[in-house]
Formats: C-alpha cells, structure tokens, sequence
C-alpha cells in the first residue's frame, strides 16, 4: 500500500463514469443529476449528511456505484430463472448474482421445486398471509429490515407486524450499531450522535476511531478536508493505517485533479484489536496527570460537577490500571498515548466519530461508554463543535429505528400506537437478527420476512444461517435484484420486486416522495424520477400494505389502501405517534427538512439522576494462545456492504481477489507464510457450554499488510463463516466480527 497516496481524484472520477456506462448511460447520468438534490433522491450509498450549500454534483464514488448498480437497464425476466436451477446459481459468485439485473416480476419457488417461476402480486400476497395466519403464534414469525427502507415504509412494516401480534423486528443495526445506541443510551439517555455538520466546522480536534471514511463513506472526507484545511487536528485510531484518511484529492476539485491532495490524519495511533479501551484509559490517565500538574486548565470540573455522576468511581478504577498492561493490552505506547492526552487537553472542542471497529466487539457497548468518558472530562458534550457522532452505513438504517424498528420498542410507542390506531400492541420484547437466526434453526419460528437485505451474508456463520433459513416454512424477500439469501430459502420462497429510490412511485394520490433521516438526525425528503424498470414494480410501501392487507383481513383495523394512496396520510399519522416528528409533512417540505431534537445538545440527559453517567469499565484481555491470531473483518473499496462490485480493493491495493487475509509481515514470518501462500483459517470459540467451536473457510492468499502484530484482516462476506454465532456483546446482542480468534495453516 501507497501510504502517501491520496485518496479521490483523477482514480474517482474513472471509476464513476465506469460504473456509470456499465449500467447504461442513459439512465445512470439522469439518475446522478438527481442524487442528493433537493428536490431529487437520497443517496442510499451512506447516511453521511448533504451538505448545506448543495452542488450539482452531489455524490462520491461509492454514492455513484450504489446508484448506477440500481439503475441498471439490465432485467431478470422468468426465462433467465428457467435456464438457471437454483443449484447452478449458488455456484456464482455473489458479484455474478447481483450483476445479472433488476428482478421484474413476483416469483416464488415451490416447495419441491429447484427454480423461480413466475406468480402474480395477488397469488404472492395471498400465499404469505395464508402461511402467516397459519402459525400457532405471530412469535414464530420473524419480520427482518434492512437499512434503506424509507421512514414511511418502515413506519407502516413494525405498525403491520404489530397488529399482527409480535415484536419480532430485527434489523442491520443489530449487526452493526446497536452497540452505539445501547451504550449511548446508557450513559446519555439518548441512542443517537449529538453533532451536525456545523461542528464540524468548529471543532479544534476530530477523533476516527475504527472507521474507514475513505471507502465506507466517501462525502465525509470533504467534510474532514474543510476541517484540515482550517488547522483542526484529526487523528486516526484504528489498526489500519486507511489511504482515506492519509491524503485527500477532492475529485470535484481542480486542485483535487491536478494537485497533491490535502493531508488528513496528522497521526495514526494503530490500535490493536480489541484494544481500543486499554488506549482510551492510557490517555484519559495522562489526562488526569495533566490536570494535576495544570489545575483547572485541563479537566472540566465544573462541567462535571453540574452535568455528570459516577467521576469519583470512575477515577480510581483508572487510576488502578497500570502502564504495562494498558501498554500490552492496546499495543501504543504509553509516549503516543502522552501524545494524544496534550494534543486533547490542547483542544477546545473535539468530536469523536466511530463505525464498526468500535462496535461489533463481544465489549463493543463498553467501547462506545469509554468513549464517552474521555469526551465527558473535558466538556466535550452539549456545546458547538463537541460531541459524539456514530457514523451510520445504512442510509436510513438510523431513521428505520426513529420509525419504530426494534425488538425492544419502549412502552411510550406502544401506548401512542395504539392510541393512534386502535390496535393492541404486544409487550414482551422480540428476537434480534442473532435471536432470530437461532428461532429458525431450531424450528421456533416458521416464517422470515425480510424488507430488503442479504441476511444470509450479513449475519455470523453463514453455514449456521444458511441452514436456518431453508429450515423455515416460508421465506419472503422484498428485493431489489437476486442475491445469495433468495436462493437459500425455505420450503417455499417469494421474492417480491420493489422500485428503487432512483425510481418514480406513482399512487391514487400522484407521484409520491418519501423521507429519510441522515447520522445526524436530520429528516428531508427523497422523490425518485426514472421510470420504473418494470411496470409489475410496487413500491416498498405498497407491498408492505399488501401483505398486511392479505394477513389480517378483516381483522385489520387500519386502512392501508387509503394510508398508501397519499403519502402524506401516513406523515400525519407518524407525526402524531412519534416525538420530534409534529408537523411532519409542512417541515419536510423545506428545501434542507429539518432536525429532530438531540437532548444531549442542549445538556439534558433522560438517565436515572438526570445527569451523564460516567462508567467504570474493565479492560478486555483478548490475548490468544501463541500461533493464534485476531481478525476481524471489513469491507474492501469496492463493494457496499454485502453488494460488491468489483474484486479489487485499490486503496488497500488488492487486485482481482477477495479471498485475502492481510498480515503484517513480522506474524508472517512467524508463521512461516511467504507473500501469495496459500492458506485455511479455522476460527476459535468456546461457547456456553465451555466446548471449543471451530469454523474453517479455505483457500485465502496470504498479502502482508501495515498491521500491528497479532491483527489479520479478510473482507466479508468471504470471512463470515469463520465469525461465531455465540460470540457478541450481551447488552447489544451484536456480533464480534472484528475480534475472532483464528489459527492460520497451509492449504490442503
């Protein structure tokens, strides 16, 4: 890897305009004139937010590629499912699968039978409310969401499966920032970031920890690029030292085109695996030294004395942690963890922005709570230009949430819900995405619903998942194109082809837009205008309402036909059921929409005491037996989550292979593995029972990588099979996909 390569430039714009004609110029260019715009759609690359002063071009590479992929003029018909048996399909690739085209027309797969054939949307409605009303219990139902369902899809979907009796909603965020809402929740009596855009504009420091902007959310190096340029300090924490965050050439720039790019990153602390608390501790013990070698220049005190609880306690479990295991522990030293303590006390404002690397940790809660302590000692809550800020992936995974998308709903939803309409709520908490993967393994629940997704690819232990899925009776797919989950189904299998954010929506009432809530909690609206791809396309709301319709009949006490003839219904009746959403439909119409509160902002804190709660943490010890490495596992530059669209990987310089594992050199030699070696990973986990869990994948290439020792790192999908099913946070229930524990030998 190039470290002093920059990211974006001539390369990005390349890229785009590849993707673009791959997909057919005609409807790729029209569609990106309307990315991001306000009177256009919104980007389902990333939930980074649109910046104020809006360009004509709004969107990076990936936005384009995620764009471009939907917009394709490429169509499943039935007579590609006829000649291709879902046994030939599952020996493609999950590029090849995507790439084939838009899915057109309803399809099921009869149980008995090996391909999709063709069904209409009445026969496909009917035969899933027949299998639904036909379980002993709504519980044995599980209702999945992906992150991209727009709010009022979302709304409608947890309002129908509630009436339909169950809780049963997992969603992506269980696989990747549940840990963020529960652990912020905890500590500040809210699940979501306090910063907007105009922080960022303020902040005299800017903390990545376990992110990779450059190719996870590629708009937000603009951001971090003004921020530079103005002398904020920005340090990378993370075990990868990312090109993104090295250098910056703004591909909409001429600079950007021509010139050398703007420096990111002043420093990269390259953290261990799992050590990002034994760091945190280390400087927030630095910090404390300060403070006392400069009273009342370093700490807060008055800001914690009024707005926090829990500092004393908190300050001697720190002080009982000593250098050499913080040292060992995190891998810095203890003079870059000094470093980073002047360089934090030296600031006024900081954010602290993270993404997966903090999260999906079997302690991830507890990272995001240190993370939160470290912020707390200086203030850095509640004023312009501070605060935390989870970067979401999903572009409206954090809006599916506000829309009432959880297996734990509050009491306080349920009670407006069903003062709204009517109905009667279930109480009793549901099942999350791993919950829910084990209740379809072991025949507890009989039919998977998913609103979008690839939860075979997404979740751990895709043998595990796989298996699960095709034991269950009924699988129903609201899906865009073919992907590898459709073809593992149950008994009997129903895809349902939904429009694209890209694509108009025609309803009763006349074209219709819908809304989507940003990371930073902003609202506004997305209206598509291509034609759709096939005229047998519904919307994501109408099939929602359609299932709904065909499961309870007449037992329905709300009326979908009417809800979903004007959208505008449906924003009247959120804006009466959920806080911060009053006056929905005349807000959302303003050409930025607006933003909902953020409590902690102001420095008011729904947690017991009503004060912010410093946390006492333990250091995790994740030191594996000698010969054994940590993995964890990410995306490569080209790809958007499960959706991959190429092999290569050129930030991290990987050509024409996914299945890589890259080790620093020094584990590699130890190993006595030469560069192309190559190798089988067999993950290792103990699980309740104490017994030894081995999962093994085969035939990866061994690529020496800028890691620190001990650390490996392989893309997934490829390398979810190695990931635990039992290993995940036990507050979040998220999955440890960055801490498994593998041993590494040559191929068979």
């Amino acid at each position: 890897m190039a470290k002093d390569k920059a990211a974006g430039g001539i390369e990005a714009v390349v890229e785009t305009a590849r993707a673009a004609a791959r997909a057919g110029l005609s409807r790729a260019l029209p569609a990106l004139r309307m990315v991001n715009q306000p009177r256009g759609f919104d980007c389902p690359g990333c939930a980074w937010p649109e910046e104020q002063d809006r360009r004509r071009i709004a969107f990076c590479e990936s936005g384009a590629k995620a764009v471009s992929h939907e917009a394709t003029r490429r169509k499943l018909t039935s007579e590609f499912f006829l000649s291709w048996p879902i046994p030939r399909l599952l020996e493609q690739s999950d590029r090849w699968l995507e790439a084939q085209g838009r899915l057109v027309e309803p399809l099921i797969q009869r149980s008995g039978q090996h391909h999709y054939e063709p069904i209409s949307w009445q026969d496909a409605l009917a035969r899933a409310g027949e299998q639904l009303r036909a379980l002993a219990s709504p519980n044995e139902a599980v209702f999945y969401t992906s992150g991209r369902a727009s709010n009022e899809a979302a709304f409608l979907y947890q309002l129908f499966v509630r009436e339909f009796g169950t809780n049963n909603l997992p969603d992506c965020s269980n696989l990747c920032h549940e840990s963020s809402g529960t652990g912020l929740t905890e500590v500040i009596g809210f699940g979501k970031g306090t910063v907007g855009l105009e922080d960022f504009a303020m902040a005299d420091l800017i903390l990545v920890i376990g992110q990779n902007p450059g190719s996870n959310h590629p708009r937000m190096l603009a951001t971090l690029q003004r921020a530079a340029r103005r002398g904020c300090h920005i340090v990378s924490i993370n075990p990868l030292r990312e090109r993104g965050l090295v250098r910056f050439r703004h591909p909409q720039q001429l600079s950007g085109i021509l010139g050398r790019g703007t420096p990111l990153a002043e420093r990269f602390v390259q953290v261990k695996l799992g050590g990002d608390i034994a760091l945190l501790k280390g400087v927030m013990k630095e910090l404390l030294a300060l403070d006392a070698e400069r009273p009342a220049q370093v700490l807060d005190h008055e800001f914690i004395r009024l707005h926090t609880q829990g500092f004393d306690e908190f300050r001697r479990a720190l002080e009982g942690h000593g250098w050499t295991e913080l040292e060992a522990l995190s891998g810095v030293s203890r003079e870059q963890m000094r470093e980073l303590a002047e360089l934090y006390a030296r600031s006024e404002r900081s954010i602290a922005c993270w993404a997966m690397g903090l999260t999906q940790h079997a302690h991830g809660v507890d990272n995001v709570q240190e993370v939160m302590n470290l912020l707390l000692l200086r203030g850095n809550v509640g004023k312009p230009g501070a605060g935390p800020c989870p970067v979401r992936g999903n572009s409206n995974v954090q809006g599916d949430r506000s829309m009432g998308i959880w297996e734990r709903p509050k009491p306080a939803l349920l009670d407006a819900l069903d003062s709204e309409f009517g109905i009667s709520s279930p109480r009793e908490a549901g099942m999350s995405s791993v919950e829910a993967t084990h209740a379809l393994h072991d025949g507890d629940a009989k039919v998977f619903v998913a609103l979008g997704g690839n939860f075979a690819r997404a979740t751990p232990d895709t043998p595990y998942t796989e298996e699960a899925l095709r034991r269950a009776r009924l699988t129903v797919n609201v899906a865009t194109r073919l992907n590898r989950t459709h073809l593992v189904g149950g008994r009997e299998s129903l895809l349902l082809p939904c429009l694209t954010r890209s694509e108009r929506d025609p309803q009763r009432g006349g074209l219709q837009f819908v809304t989507v809530e940003d990371s930073m909690a902003c609202v506004h609206r997305s209206q598509g205008r291509l034609a759709p791809a096939s005229p047998a396309l519904r919307s994501e709301t109408a099939i929602v309402a359609g299932l709904a319709r065909a499961t309870l009949r007449d037992d329905t006490r709300i009326p979908w036909e009417e809800l979903i003839s004007d959208y505008d219904r449906i924003r009247d009746r959120i804006a009466r059921v959920i806080p911060g959403f009053e006056d929905f439909n005349e807000r959302v119409r303003a050409a930025r929409g607006f933003v909902l509160p953020r409590p902690p902002g102001e420095r008011r804190f729904d947690v017991p005491g009503g004060r912010a709660l410093f946390k006492a943490l333990p250091v995790p010890d994740l030191t594996v037996p000698p010969g054994h490495l940590l993995l964890m596992t990410v995306r490569s530059h080209d790809q958007y989550n499960t959706t991959i669209y190429s092999d290569d990987d050129r930030y991290r310089n990987v050509r024409g292979n996914r299945r890589v594992v890259l080790l620093c050199p020094e584990d590699m030699k130890a190993l006595d593995l030469a560069e192309g070696a190559r190798v089988d990973l067999t993950s290792h986990f103990r699980g309740e029972a104490g017994k030894e869990e081995c999962r093994s994948v085969r035939g990866f290439q061994v690529l020496p990588y800028d890691t620190p020792a001990g650390c490996a790192v392989s893309y997934f999908p490829e390398a979810n099979p190695l990931v635990p099913v039992g290993q995940m946070d036990a507050r979040s229930r998220t999955p440890a996909y960055k801490s498994v524990e593998i041993s590494i030998r040559a191929a068979e």
